[in-house]
């Protein structure tokens, strides 16, 4: 009995071998043999079916450093000859590059937009620019009145920015887009920042928390919605711990500096400048530390909590030492380069964000239908960047 079984096991053969075997062998005169195959062929296609609808997919960036500078430094020098116009076309160019650099399951992004259209939307945002310039010159109350407009009308440009910026995103020939909500971006981005100054910023956290569940919940792919579940409890112990170690490095790095210092300066110049000097990175390091403790919780949160409905859920795991190290390294490259290494620096830390990020492909992957809706308007992007308004996540 035992070679029987022997005989039967079949968990050795690959997927071709067991239909070679099923094909040969003579049903009528071996049925068991022929069950244990099929057995084992159907269970294979059982477990297959298993990893198709419920897979994990690494993303991937196959950018360079090197290959990306000729890109970046083409751009600089005709933006600076073209006095900014060419800027538009470098912003395309920059991204279809990250883009279509970005792998996720073997597929690629897709970067849409057309130069003209970031060129026009560019246009109308200095020009408002200027009407604010122009009335702060002629009048105190004009510029006022000019900039409570503008600011009026902040959520708008939330919310055309990230509809333009989403569909122009295209992953597998399908869009993303963000459905405009004006009223709820009035509510967030108003109502909701006025109730944080009045807390005199005891609820920023919140409203933080607020903003991003916003930005994620009108964001679409295709057909499909994102789904965030954030909790508040995670952005308030973001913030503390973000608050607390810049509190102690500053307190324990600026006490340090005051007391070295203060007396070198009065002994030797050069000692002096050299104290200024690391004064000025010790606090560029506060800031680092107190970001990068800050990015790696909210990132790893709203990912590890958000998914794609019935497509994909989404993970992260970023470090805070690496993402520290990696800002840090990134700062000295910059300086030391005068930066020319600014190409490395973006494709490094697009690396890094990569390589600390997963899928969890689902079986409505395949079923995703492409939103109709294929125009996108550059104004409202160009005109949050001319105010400094955008809003990026993660």
């Amino acid at each position: 009995m035992k070679d029987m079984d022997d005989t039967l096991n079949y968990s050795a053969y690959s997927v071709e071998e067991l239909k070679d075997a099923l094909s040969n062998v003579d049903k009528n005169a071996f049925p068991d043999r022929a069950q244990a195959i099929l057995t084992e062929l159907t269970n294979r296609k059982s477990h297959e079916d298993t990893i198709t609808n419920g897979r994990k997919a690494k993303v991937l960036f196959h950018g360079n450093g090197k290959e990306y500078f000729s890109i970046w430094i083409v751009n600089l020098l005709l933006t600076i000859v073209t006095l900014g116009i060419y800027s538009a076309w470098a912003t395309v160019r920059n991204n279809r590059y990250f883009y279509s650099n970005t792998d996720i399951d073997g597929h690629r992004f897709g970067y849409l937009a057309e130069p003209i259209q970031i060129l026009i939307g560019r246009i109308i945002g200095v020009l408002l620019f200027v009407a604010y310039y122009l009335a702060s010159s002629f009048s105190p109350m004009a510029a006022v009145v000019v900039m409570l407009i503008i600011f009026a009308l902040v959520p708008m440009f939330v919310c055309l920015s990230a509809s333009f910026r989403m569909r122009m995103t295209a992953y597998r020939n399908i869009r993303f887009n963000f459905t405009k909500n004006y009223s709820r971006a009035y509510i967030v981005f108003v109502g909701y920042t006025l109730l944080g100054m009045l807390s005199f910023g005891l609820l920023y956290p919140w409203l933080l928390k607020k903003i991003d569940e916003f930005m994620l919940s009108h964001a679409t792919y295709g057909d499909k919605s994102f789904i965030p579940k954030l909790e508040t409890g995670q952005y308030y112990a973001a913030a503390i711990l973000s608050f607390l170690s810049a509190l102690g490095i500053g307190i324990v790095g600026g006490s340090a500096f005051a007391s070295i210092g203060f007396g070198a300066m009065g002994e030797n110049a050069e000692v002096g400048s050299l104290f200024i000097v690391g004064s000025i990175f010790m606090y560029a390091f506060v800031f680092v530390v107190a970001g990068s403790i800050y990015q790696a919780m909210i990132r790893n949160h709203m990912y590890n909590n958000t998914e794609l409905e019935s497509v994909a859920s989404f993970s992260s795991d970023v470090k805070i030492g690496g993402l520290i190290l990696l800002r840090m390294t990134n700062l000295l490259m910059l300086v030391v380069s005068l930066g020319f290494l600014m190409p490395w620096i973006k494709v490094r830390t697009a690396q890094f964000f990569v390589d600390a990020t997963q899928l969890n492909i689902e079986e409505g992957a395949e079923d995703v239908l492409a939103d109709q809706t294929q125009s996108g308007n550059a104004i409202g992007e160009e005109v949050a960047g001319a105010f400094d308004i955008d809003v990026a996540l993660g």
